[in-house]
C-alpha cells in the first residue's frame, strides 16, 4: 500500500507520495496508474517528495520534489503543485503566516511563503511563491494548415507559449478562446506538439477583461497543460500569461489571472526580478492506495 496525500490549487489536483514508500515502483507507471480518473484515485499528476529539512528549529522548512504528469511525463515544475505540497508542509508542521518553506524542483528552489491558513470544510492555504525571474521573447508559431500565430514564448523553469485572444462574448455573454474558428483546445494540442518545441509546451490564450484605474489588470485564461491536456489551472501557466501581458502587452503589475479553476495574482515589475504569484491551495484527502500495474 502506497500512502497519499491529495490538494488542488483551483481545480488543478495533486497527489503528494514520498519517496521512500514508492521503493520498487517506477515513478512513471505509478503516476499514470494512481492519476486514472476512471481505475486510479485521479490527478493531474504526482508530486514525489522527500524532506530535506523537517524541524524548524533548524532554519525553513525544505523538501526535494519531482514532478510526475498524468501521462507519466517528467516535467520541470508545477506551480499549483509547488503549491499544493507547500500547503501539506504547512499544514503539517503547523506552521503560521509569515513562515517560509522551500520546494527544491527539477526548476530549482522555490520560497513558499504562508499568507493565512483558513480552516473551513478543508484546510485551505493561502501561499505565495517567488517563481524565479521569468524569460521571454516574441515567437511566430506556424501552424499544418499555413496560418501563423504570434504569441510570446515564457520559460518559467518550464516551457510555455501564450497567445493573446480578442473575440468579443458569445451570445450567452460567455468568453470565445477560438482563433480562426477553431477550438482553443485543439490550437493548445496542436503547438504543444509542434516540432517548434521538441520538448513539448504548455499553450495558453489569454483574454484582456479590464484595465482599470485604481483596479487590477485582469484577465481570462485557458490552459492546454503538456502532459494533462486542458486543465482547470495552472500556477506557471498564470504567471507566464502575466510575464506576456506585461512585457509585450502594456499591462501593468499586479495581475488578476482567472481560470475556470479559480483566481491567482500575479505580481512582477519586470527586468530581472523575480515573479510572485499568490493563490490558494486546498487539501483534499489522505489515504493509501494499491500500486495497480504501477
Amino acid at each position: 500500500m502506497i500512502p497519499f496525500t491529495k490538494a488542488h490549487a483551483c481545480g488543478n489536483d495533486f497527489l503528494m507520495i514520498a519517496e521512500s514508500d514508492i521503493s520498487g515502483h517506477d515513478p512513471s507507471s505509478l503516476a499514470i496508474a494512481l492519476c486514472d480518473r476512471n481505475t486510479g484515485i485521479g490527478a493531474d499528476g504526482v508530486e514525489y517528495f522527500d524532506w530535506q529539512n523537517d524541524d524548524p528549529a533548524r532554519g525553513p522548512l525544505a523538501v526535494r520534489i519531482r514532478l510526475f504528469n498524468a501521462d507519466g511525463s517528467l516535467a520541470e515544475i508545477s506551480g499549483n503543485g509547488t503549491r499544493c505540497v507547500a500547503a501539506w508542509m504547512a499544514y503539517e508542521s503547523n506552521a503560521q503566516p509569515g513562515d517560509a518553506m522551500i520546494l527544491h524542483t527539477d526548476a530549482g528552489p522555490r520560497t513558499c511563503t504562508l499568507d493565512e491558513m483558513r480552516e473551513s470544510a478543508a484546510p485551505t492555504a493561502l501561499i505565495t511563491t517567488d517563481m524565479d525571474t521569468p524569460e521571454w521573447e516574441p515567437r511566430v508559431v506556424e501552424l499544418a494548415d499555413g496560418s501563423r500565430l504570434d504569441g510570446v514564448f515564457v520559460s518559467m523553469g518550464n516551457p510555455h507559449f501564450v497567445l493573446l485572444v480578442s473575440n468579443p462574448p458569445q451570445p450567452d455573454g460567455s468568453l470565445d478562446f477560438s482563433l480562426d474558428g477553431r477550438p482553443w483546445q485543439e490550437i493548445g494540442e496542436e503547438i504543444c506538439f509542434h516540432p517548434d518545441f521538441p520538448e513539448q509546451t504548455n499553450v495558453e490564450f489569454v483574454q484582456r477583461l479590464s484595465r482599470g484605474r485604481n483596479q487590477p489588470d485582469q484577465v481570462a485564461l485557458r490552459i492546454f497543460e503538456r502532459g494533462v491536456g486542458p486543465t482547470h489551472s495552472s500556477g506557471t501557466g498564470s504567471s507566464a500569461a502575466a510575464t506576456a501581458m506585461i512585457a509585450v502587452f502594456g499591462a501593468t503589475s499586479p495581475i488578476e489571472i482567472f481560470a475556470p479553476g479559480g483566481m491567482q495574482v500575479v505580481r512582477w515589475s519586470g527586468g530581472n526580478e523575480p515573479l510572485l504569484l499568490t493563490g490558494p491551495a486546498t487539501l483534499i484527502a489522505r489515504g493509501e492506495a494499491w500500486p495497480g500495474n504501477a
